[in-house]
């Protein structure tokens, strides 16, 4: 099934669904409250709704030209239709758009969609934060991307290797 619309940008209309969606897809959601971080002027993020009802979303806090991605979720009966993809394509078209060079963001090691997502996207692996995660406990991939200035949503970059 692929479902083919438009990101919105999160407002505070959002939070409530964004909220709900959180609880359905991780053991320690954010709460309301958190997720209005993504609405202060160095953080932003992405929704895709039905009817109101938040699909799919991802969120960025920035610090000067770096972006760290918050989450990114999709309602388990909408997930593998590119819902994800694209917000994490608002995500990053905004990022390039506002300066942003450099985008960070931490994965489960066993979360091999959300890997096979993020390395589509011209992420890499830069490093490995142990027991990162909670329930269960399992190490995260801090994964790296940088962007151009002249970044069209959905493009490549991938920033040459390093020793």
């Amino acid at each position: 099934m692929r479902i083919t619309v438009g990101p919105e940008r999160i407002t505070a209309a959002h939070l409530p669904s964004l909220a709900a969606l959180e609880a359905a897809c991780f053991k320690e959601p954010w709460s309301e409250k958190s997720l209005a971080l993504l609405l202060s002027p160095d953080a932003f993020g992405f929704a895709v709704t039905k009817e109101g009802r938040a699909l799919s979303y991802a969120g960025m806090l920035t610090v000067l030209d770096e972006g760290q991605v918050t989450n990114v979720a999709t309602l388990p009966d909408y997930r593998h239709c590119g819902l994800a993809g694209t917000v994490l394509d608002a995500l990053l078209a905004e990022a390039a758009g506002r300066g942003i060079r450099t985008v960070s963001l931490e994965v489960r090691v066993s979360n091999v969609h959300a890997l096979s997502l993020y390395r589509s996207r011209g992420f890499r692996e830069a490093g490995r934060r142990v027991r990162f995660y909670t329930h269960p406990t399992e190490d995260a991939w801090v994964m790296i991307r940088t962007l151009s200035n002249d970044q069209n949503q959905g493009g490549n970059e991938i920033p040459p290797e390093t020793e």
